[in-house]
């Protein structure tokens, strides 16, 4: 165990002080036993003092009886800044110079500490420090670390302070806020979503309107027509209370990261982030959702039942959130089995994973199984270094030589991943950061088509 009181810098100097004189004495002649005691004498006189500050000290910290609160936001986000306050409460007439480090997470990267403060002489002093999230999943604050000066100088007392909490961690909600602001101003297309949705189409009664140019005669709606004096059309949505089921790889694919563009950017975390937009898409449009992992160990595996409304998104990212990818291989036929007795009501099924040319048996035998009774989806990720490999210019027999296995390992990849697609041809094939776009488009592609 640490020790509660470790001497100060002026004892410390004390002690040095008093031997450099002692030795002196011994150059100058003086006898070895008179040094001796000489020495002891002063070490016993610095002892009596330290004890006797110590207790001191000790007896006013405890009089003072400082209180430390922590303000920590309900919930953080990966990669996302927050701050952090810390509020301290004492009593007494004193003031007290501290210097304090609060016990955040490891994985909580801290801007601000350790701070020195005066507290005390019933003042409220509050301090505030940053921290950034590198990890999804829960973080804990412990109590904090407090070095106290003593009254005269002669040790430093380490005490606790606050209590410990702790927090959840979830991916960034921006891509999903950006989207909810674009939708209100109408502007999808800044992001690659594409609109679909045409008046006229779509296969459930939304409302009545005008008559516009180029709408198809067989909406015209006679009876309003004739009541109104002029053409009245039926105007209709795309098909509501569909079931949208996500199958998520967590498997040792899903562990790669060929990114340094800063915290949050893993392809877990953009394949999370993509969730999280298609999710909110999908609920708004009036769909259920729901989701399940797969590639982990059985008591890793995640299940979230399929549900209606835009506040089923916090729920599905809080039996998400923590999820993180592990070395186990992802069994693509046991998801499909297990998913089919779970899941009887025919769904769109949105199978995100990693592929490569030599998961296609595996993965051609899973989604078969699937197709018998859903509409199934496959996404896969694409990775970014690849891309960069191949159009990096030929400066090398060794550029060469990378360029030539790119294109080789992209153009097999690719071969593979076309054999897998049905007549429907649901599939998306992105980068990480774009999967959540293409995601949208392909689901919106699907409703407006009428396939769901």
């Amino acid at each position: 165990m640490r020790s509660r009181v470790i001497p100060s810098p002026a004892a410390l100097a004390a002690v040095l002080g008093g031997a450099v004189c002692l030795l002196a004495a011994l150059i100058a002649g003086a006898s070895v036993t008179d040094v001796a005691w000489a020495a002891l004498a002063w070490v016993g006189l610095l002892a009596f003092a330290a004890v006797a500050d110590y207790r001191l000290t000790h007896l006013a910290w405890l009089q003072m009886a400082p209180q430390m609160s922590r303000i920590v936001p309900h919930s953080l986000a990966v990669g996302v800044k927050r701050d952090v306050e810390l509020i301290i409460d004492g009593d007494g007439v004193a003031d007290w110079t501290i210097e304090l480090y609060d016990h955040s997470d490891p994985s909580l990267l801290t801007e601000g500490l350790p701070a020195t403060l005066t507290i005390g002489a019933g003042k409220r002093v509050s301090y505030t420090y940053r921290v950034t999230p590198s990890r999804r999943g829960q973080v804990s604050f412990g109590a904090a670390d407090v070095r106290v000066r003593s009254r005269y100088g002669l040790c430093q007392m380490l005490e606790k302070l606050g209590q410990e909490e702790s927090r959840r961690v979830y991916p960034d909600f921006a891509q999903v806020a950006r989207y909810a602001w674009l939708a209100g101003d109408r502007r999808l297309a800044e992001i690659g979503i594409k609109t679909y949705r045409r008046r006229g189409a779509g296969t459930d009664f939304q409302q009545l309107a005008e008559y516009r140019v180029g709408d198809p005669v067989r909406w015209i709606d006679w009876k309003a027509t004739l009541r109104s004096g002029k053409p009245i059309v039926r105007e209709f949505q795309d098909a509501r209370d569909q079931c949208i089921m996500l199958l998520v790889d967590c498997g040792r694919r899903m562990r790669a990261d060929d990114t340094q563009a800063g915290l949050g950017n893993s392809h877990f975390d953009q394949v999370l982030n993509a969730v999280m937009l298609l999710s909110y898409v999908a609920l708004k449009q009036g769909d259920e959702v729901g989701a399940m992992t797969f590639g982990t160990p059985p008591a890793a595996a995640r299940s979230f039942a399929p549900r209606k409304g835009v506040k089923a998104l916090n729920a599905l990212m809080g039996e998400l959130y923590a999820v993180q990818p592990t070395p186990t291989h992802s069994d693509y036929i046991d998801a499909a089995r297990t998913f089919l007795r779970r899941h009887s009501k025919r769904s769109l099924v949105i199978i995100i994973t990693n592929f490569r040319d030599e998961d296609s048996a595996e993965l051609g035998s899973a989604l078969a199984l699937l197709r018998s009774r859903h509409l199934v989806l496959l996404a896969s990720l694409r990775e970014k270094i690849v891309g960069e490999l191949a159009s990096q210019p030929l400066t090398s027999t060794e550029t060469a030589v990378e360029v030539a296995s790119a294109h080789l390992f992209e153009q097999s990849r690719r071969d593979a991943f076309n054999r897998l697609a049905a007549r429907d041809a649901l599939m998306v094939d992105a980068e990480p950061q774009r999967l959540g776009i293409e995601l949208v488009n392909c689901y919106q592609a699907a409703k407006g088509a009428g396939l769901i």
